[in-house]
């Protein structure tokens, strides 16, 4: 057989079922490959979709979400979707082409440095030039992808080898790396400082979530009392309506969550990366008791110091933390709890403005706890990050790591294909049209999500922080298609809801199963 055969026959044996990219004259071999195999080529609208479709799947399942592009220009496409993988922890496989390996030492057409230019945005990256380590390098591409903590790995593929005969076949598929029980006296010295504090507070990572601790983090509020703060990522972790959820540091009227942590004395910060959240905003002067519980080491950073690294499987942790520290502590901010959650569920009156805040209540109650919400980047995500309460892990999906605009329609596709649930897309104008070509995938394949495109005509994020600074924005305005008409011309059902009670009526589509588009004008447009 050729090689590409045993990168597919790779790829069934790691179990993907889905293979999202472009075709490239380079990708012959491969494409033909995939063609006879039993995994589903989706061919896309751009690279960058492809990218942020296996940035989902990965997110979603916990395993490798699979992108492939052609060289030069399909390959530097395929980026930023491999880079929001990269910090928001996800698992991806990006396979790329190439010529043959007698061009690479000379310019020639659509030639780039491709390995090198993913580099800095993969935990691992290489390229199959040696007809004998296919095999090989394919498994570690997924085992590195999936291990804590998961990220992107990248795979460069010239036709020439593509094309090469082999014997090879793909290395069995073990076990995931087991992740190492906590250290006897890291955690006698966790539970030292836990035990000193008057007013401890949880924050929940994105760790929380994808480590599947979810369940251990429950037990272990349940039997500490301590109250739990997320980050935009770990929402879900511990369900908002828990008495000891106060949702994320931003939620509340007054920023209620961002109160009790600036009261906290001590923070648990399970599965938490920096890049989620800067812990300058939380831990300002440096003078918090901090105990790290992850599976990596904390990053070296003056606002995030930690007191104590338990650095170990969190599921496992948590749960002999809660053994030795159980029932220290009662939630010492109910009240705050009461006030987030009564903030975020409130029901608007008809006659109040259509903004994304007033909409949210209504989009969380047309939703079942199991359904998934995608949100895309700009105004509209900081309300669903402080303002839609999550009731089980895993069920919002944020990118905030790289914060990419676009990531919404493909996201909600690969959601879709991924979840057997009801998927809703949160979007802008401004994210929406960055990848809305990805709507005629959607509709090829059968989707049947929910986009709900929240428009001002604007980079409204952007705006509100030039207005905040200068009293005055400049370079945000934009103008739109008909976005019913845009999505109906891609076979889309579509609505338009530029009131309150129009909205609450259009979010009863989301239990729909059609591809369904939602336009919101917001308040305040010009």
């Amino acid at each position: 057989m050729r090689v590409s055969d045993l990168v597919v026959e790779s790829l069934e044996a790691e179990g993907v079922d889905y293979v999202f990219g472009l075709p490239g004259e380079e990708l012959e071999d491969l494409l033909f490959s995939l063609r006879d195999s039993d995994v589903q080529f989706i061919p896309v609208r751009h690279e960058q979709g492809a990218a942020f479709m296996a940035d989902v799947h990965g997110r979603l399942t916990g395993d490798a979400g699979v992108c492939l592009a052609t060289l030069g220009p399909g390959a530097t496409n395929l980026i930023t979707g491999v880079a929001d993988a990269h910090l928001d922890k996800s698992p991806v496989v990006a396979l790329t082409g190439q010529g043959s390996r007698e061009r690479l030492n000379k310019e020639s057409h659509q030639k780039l440095d491709v390995v090198d230019a993913f580099e800095p945005v993969v935990k691992w990256n290489a390229q199959l030039s040696d007809v004998e380590g296919v095999a090989e390098s394919l498994r570690k591409a997924f085992k590195v992808a999936e291990y804590e903590k998961p990220g992107a790995t990248h795979l460069e593929l010239p036709e020439d080898v593509a094309a090469e005969a082999t014997d090879g076949e793909p290395l069995p598929v073990r076990d995931r790396v087991a992740r190492p029980a906590p250290n006897a006296g890291a955690l006698a010295d966790a539970v030292s400082v836990l035990s000193e504090a008057e007013r401890p507070l949880l924050l929940a990572g994105n760790g929380a979530v994808r480590a599947e601790a979810a369940t251990a983090l429950h037990e272990f509020v349940g039997a500490t009392g301590m109250p739990v703060v997320a980050t935009y990522m770990g929402k879900g972790a511990l369900s908002d309506r828990d008495e000891r959820s106060l949702m994320t540091l931003d939620s509340g009227p007054n920023q209620d969550a961002g109160g009790a942590m600036a009261e906290a004395d001590c923070v648990l910060a399970v599965g938490y990366d920096i890049a989620e959240h800067d812990p300058a905003g939380w831990n300002p002067g440096g003078d918090k008791s901090v105990v790290h519980l992850d599976a990596e080491p904390a990053e070296v950073y003056e606002h995030y110091n930690p007191d104590v690294e338990v650095v170990a499987d969190p599921s496992t942790a948590l749960s002999e933390l809660a053994d030795a520290v159980g029932g220290e502590w009662e939630t010492w901010c109910t009240d705050a709890h009461e006030r987030v959650y009564d903030h975020a569920t409130r029901m608007p009156d008809s006659d109040d403005p259509v903004t994304v805040a007033n909409a949210l209540p209504l989009l969380r109650e047309s939703m079942a706890d199991e359904d998934v919400l995608v949100s895309d980047v700009g105004s509209h995500k900081m309300a669903i990050a402080r303002r839609f309460p999550v009731y089980e892990p895993g069920r919002c999906v944020i990118s905030n790591g790289l914060a990419s605009m676009g990531i919404g329609v493909p996201g909600g596709l690969a959601a879709d294909l991924a979840v057997d649930a009801n998927v809703v897309v949160g979007t802008g104008d401004g994210g929406f049209l960055m990848n809305a070509a990805e709507l005629e995938t959607a509709n090829r394949l059968d989707c049947s999500f929910t986009t709900v495109v929240f428009r001002d005509d604007d980079y409204g994020l952007i705006s509100e922080k030039q207005e905040g600074n200068r009293g005055e924005s400049f370079g945000t305005r934009l103008d739109n298609p008909d976005l019913v008409t845009f999505a109906e011309s891609f076979g889309v059902e579509a609505v338009r809801a530029d009131s309150i009670d129009a909205v609450d009526e259009a979010f009863d589509r989301v239990s729909n199963d059609e591809l369904t588009l939602i336009d919101v004008p917001l308040a305040g447009m010009e």
